[in-house]
């Protein structure tokens, strides 16, 4: 029987502390290698290896025209680039490198040939058509740009002004920005000062009936205005009144006390010496007389004539949807009128809002928890009015009504006046500080 062994090929592992165990069993090979690479760089590469065109170049040309140098110089490589060019002149020990396929090389043969019949067919996706289109823009963009030495454009006419000037949501900082240098003024003020509070104008002229000589006709219909609104008031307190004091009955003593005794009985045994609850309970029982339902399985013959069933129902709805799909064909005109009528009640529906919303300008905001409560019109009775100033009987007050008209005009919120209470003090004497503690005292020891 033959025994195979095994080559041990594990490496050798020799002590180097000793400097002649190092120079014995060290390899020093590659750092060898590496210093020719740098006399390499230093001298450069053997001239053996080298290629006669590499160092001598034959001048074939003559003497070089301006423009071609500046041609020559145009097509160097950009200076930004030298960081990616190889300082050394040690060639590059590994020739055939990985790199990365742009994604044209990857594409297939058949997916090339696709493409060139869909663009000899004239079909182009929409990143070809984006491209062309921008394209084009950028053509007309360029024929448009002024040359150097060019002005067609007045810097100073209205027309050229940047259309931030009038924008109402450009902020202010942007319209400096834009319009530093063009000698446009820019208006820092705040939008909240510019914009009116309310479209109502600061004195509202008063009813013509106001006047110390008005009309017959002017006064009455302000009486009438003054009379209506007192009218409102009355109507709305009786209305109060109705649902809170008169809905509850007066009563008298004796059955205000039997109720009363009736209410407290409630849930207490009665004479017959049994509860009204166990009475109610026992009244429930008597009708719960049907035995409980036991859950029985269908039977396949029932199953069958279910889905019968549910398939009859299913083809009576479809017919009877197909007859209203064909009297619908029948009833176009009936239809059409009653988009008519439908447009009509939008359209008034429409005019109502803005209707609604030209008087909302003339209300007052809400700018508080108060309400705004309009001033009562100031008026004077037939015989108080005299016909001339001297006489006349003075109604209103004027600050009232202009601290009415800015609440009014939005520009002060509502508000109610404030009453502060204050706290009730309980005031006494010291018996130290009172005038007779000299009596007090000597009426103490007495005693």
């Amino acid at each position: 029987m033959i025994k195979m062994t095994a080559i041990n090929l594990k490496k050798r592992r020799v002590s180097k502390k000793s400097k002649l165990s190092w120079r014995k069993h060290a390899k020093v090979q590659d750092v060898e290698e590496f210093l020719e690479q740098r006399v390499e760089e230093d001298v450069g590469p053997n001239l053996s290896t080298v290629l006669n065109n590499q160092y001598f170049v034959v001048d074939t040309g003559g003497d070089i025209s301006s423009k071609e140098r500046r041609k020559q110089r145009a097509a160097r490589p950009l200076r930004c680039f030298s960081a990616l060019v190889p300082h050394t002149s040690v060639p590059d020990p590994i020739v055939k490198r990985n790199r990365v396929k742009t994604p044209e090389e990857r594409k297939s043969i058949f997916v090339k040939q696709k493409e060139e019949r869909r663009r000899k067919y004239g079909v182009l996706t929409s990143k070809e058509m984006t491209s062309i289109a921008e394209r084009r823009l950028y053509e007309i963009k360029k024929e448009k740009k002024e040359k150097r030495g060019e002005f067609t454009k007045d810097i100073w006419s209205v027309e050229q002004i940047s259309p931030f000037v009038n924008d109402e949501w450009a902020d202010t900082i942007t319209k400096k920005h834009n319009l530093r240098g063009t000698g446009v003024p820019v208006k820092t003020t705040a939008k909240s000062v510019l914009s009116k509070s309310s479209i109502l104008p600061p004195i509202e002229p008063p009813h013509p009936g106001m006047s110390y000589n008005p009309s017959y006709k002017d006064h009455q219909d302000l009486l009438k205005q003054i009379a209506q609104k007192e009218l409102s008031l009355i109507k709305e307190e009786e209305h109060l009144n109705r649902v809170t004091k008169d809905m509850f009955k007066k009563v008298t003593e004796e059955k205000r006390d039997t109720s009363w005794i009736v209410e407290m009985s409630e849930g207490l045994p009665s004479a017959e010496g049994t509860n009204i609850e166990e009475n109610l309970d026992n009244d429930d029982n008597k009708f719960n007389i049907n035995p409980p339902v036991k859950n029985k399985k269908k039977t396949l013959k029932q199953r069958r004539k279910q889905k019968e069933q549910f398939m009859l129902e299913k083809a009576k709805r479809a017919l009877k949807l197909e007859k209203r799909k064909a009297g619908d064909v029948n009833r176009i005109r009936v239809f059409q009128k009653q988009i008519e009528t439908l447009e009509k009640k939008h359209v008034l529906a429409q005019k109502k809002r803005k209707l609604k919303a030209e008087k909302k300008k003339l209300e007052p905001k809400v700018l508080s928890s108060t309400k705004y409560e309009s001033p009562d019109l100031e008026f004077n009775m037939g015989e108080d009015i005299s016909g001339t100033l001297r006489n006349l009987k003075r109604e209103g007050n004027l600050l009232t009504d202009r601290f009415k008209n800015m609440q009014k005009r939005n520009i002060l919120e509502p508000s109610k006046r404030q009453h502060h209470k204050k706290a009730k003090i309980k005031t006494y004497v010291k018996p130290g500080h009172r005038e007779d503690w000299k009596e007090t005292v000597a009426r103490t020891f007495q005693q």
